[in-house]
């Protein structure tokens, strides 16, 4: 299980990676219009994207001592506020998300087995179950995160902007 995870958190990381890149090769302007979804725009879905990184942190630095040691480097860390991003802004916004995406890395890297079926304290689903596995978690944030890149992928077709997000990228070599 620990390899299939730190072979998403890796693959997970390289794409975000991409989808920043290709932001980046775009405008401000082209950033921050409102693209019609439900998050406005590439800057907001970034933002979302990162965003979400940090949260799931967040759960599993409250119900794992060792996850708070392992995420010790993303602590604090917070994507900008406000609906448009400055050339400021978006450049902090892509090293937070740079950030928390190493941190996944880090962490899954740093758990055994056991400890990634560990029990995450959640107030989902109404309280019942009021814990999961962190690896169901895990796969939750990088299921999260393909379908969001999916949205920018729509996005960007609809600019004209050249892309390829056909493919997953992964890495079938344990212990890489």
């Amino acid at each position: 299980m620990k390899e299939v995870l730190l072979m998403y958190a890796r693959y997970n990381q390289r794409a975000n990676a991409s989808v920043a890149a290709l932001l980046d090769g775009l405008t401000a302007k082209a950033r921050n219009e409102n693209r019609g979804s439900y998050y406005k725009s590439l800057g907001g879905l970034a933002k979302h994207i990162a965003g979400s990184a940090l949260y799931f942190q967040g759960l599993f630095r409250a119900s794992m001592p060792v996850a708070a040691k392992l995420l010790k480097q993303a602590a604090g860390l917070k994507v900008p506020g406000g609906a448009s991003l400055t050339a400021a802004q978006w450049a902090e916004l892509k090293a937070t998300w740079a950030a928390a995406d190493q941190a996944v890395v880090d962490l899954v890297r740093g758990l055994g087995e056991a400890e990634l079926a560990s029990p995450i304290k959640l107030d989902w689903y109404g309280g019942e179950p009021d814990s999961v596995p962190l690896c169901f978690l895990l796969h939750q944030l990088y299921a999260h995160g393909t379908h969001h890149r999916g949205q920018v992928s729509q996005i960007l077709d609809s600019l004209g902007v050249e892309h390829d997000f056909s493919g997953i990228d992964l890495e079938f070599l344990p212990g890489r």
